[in-house]
């Protein structure tokens, strides 16, 4: 039979949990440049979150659409700006203004699942955890829940058998705030390197932990299936540069960009002819679709 002093034990152990996550803050940080047909989603699925946020903070890059507009109709959306353009710089003055503990950070096509600020909370009550990232799928692509899984295992195998290629992904990322203001002072300003790989190599470097959670899972768009064969190509290469400003020496860079290379190489097409509305493919659809300009490179000036 259990003693008394057993179940006090284990009770008092999760008070002390819950306890924890009530304590631990968290802030919300999204860049946004010409976002109007992406951000009204992505904040309505912060509205839905089990946990609510402690801070949501919109960092506006020059937009000439109405995407700040539909940012304060948000009340618990605190709008920023930063004028010189590259998410690199709109990224810094969200993080520099944020006031919790933790610094969540997506990207505004983003849509995060219900219980994503619970469980980026549960990930840093383990204190080694120094930043978090986690998977994606394509939300405006069929077969969604398809395409997470040839996303979420080449993610699994670089986080198990590539330790020198760290990485981050921008639009579903934790970091603690006390490492990036450990971090911040070594980041590269380059406009030839992903931001968020580069926040992960210079946080490895430190010896401090990258957490990979499976259940971190958010729902992005595909528009970067939008790109021309040659953007796509670029926007690819700078993976590898991410890595070689570093001299990390890996097979992984040829390795990621080849896997996506051949996902655009399959996607694309059905991306043109997919209505995600509808949820089905309409040539009907691609023919009288006007098409937004692709996805700027969210590094370029």
């Amino acid at each position: 039979m259990l003693k008394p002093v057993f179940f006090l034990s284990s009770w008092h152990s999760i008070l002390k949990l819950i306890a924890m996550k009530q304590a631990l803050t968290l802030s919300i940080v999204i860049p946004v440049y010409n976002e109007q047909h992406y951000l009204k989603a992505c904040l309505d699925a912060i509205v839905h979150q089990t946990v609510p946020p402690d801070e949501v903070i919109v960092v506006d890059n020059n937009s000439t659409d109405s995407t700040v507009s539909i940012a304060q109709k948000y009340p618990f959306v605190k709008v920023l700006y930063e004028p010189k353009q590259s998410v690199l710089y709109a990224r810094n003055t969200g993080f520099e203004a944020v006031r919790t503990d933790v610094i969540g950070r997506i990207d505004a096509d983003t849509v995060l699942q219900s219980h994503w600020v619970e469980r980026v909370k549960t990930d840093f009550l383990d204190t080694s955890v120094a930043a978090v990232t986690g998977p994606v799928s394509y939300y405006d692509m069929p077969l969604a829940w398809l395409n997470f899984w040839l996303d979420h295992p080449l993610r699994k195998v670089l986080k198990h058998f590539a330790p020198n290629s760290p990485f981050l992904f921008g639009s579903n990322m934790a970091i603690r705030k006390e490492v990036w203001q450990t971090v911040k002072p070594v980041l590269c300003d380059d406009q030839t390197v992903h931001e968020d790989l580069d926040l992960a190599v210079h946080i490895n470097q430190q010896h401090k932990q990258i957490l990979y959670d499976k259940q971190l899972h958010v729902g992005a768009a595909s528009r970067r299936y939008e790109d021309s064969w040659r953007d796509f190509l670029r926007y690819g290469q700078m993976y590898r540069a991410s890595y070689s400003k570093h001299d990390l020496k890996s097979v992984v860079p040829r390795l990621v960009t080849t896997y996506y290379t051949l996902g655009y190489l399959m996607l694309r097409p059905t991306r043109a002819l997919y209505d995600p509305v509808k949820r089905k493919r309409s040539l009907a659809y691609a023919l009288r679709h006007k098409r937004e300009a692709a996805r700027k490179n969210p590094m370029a000036h």
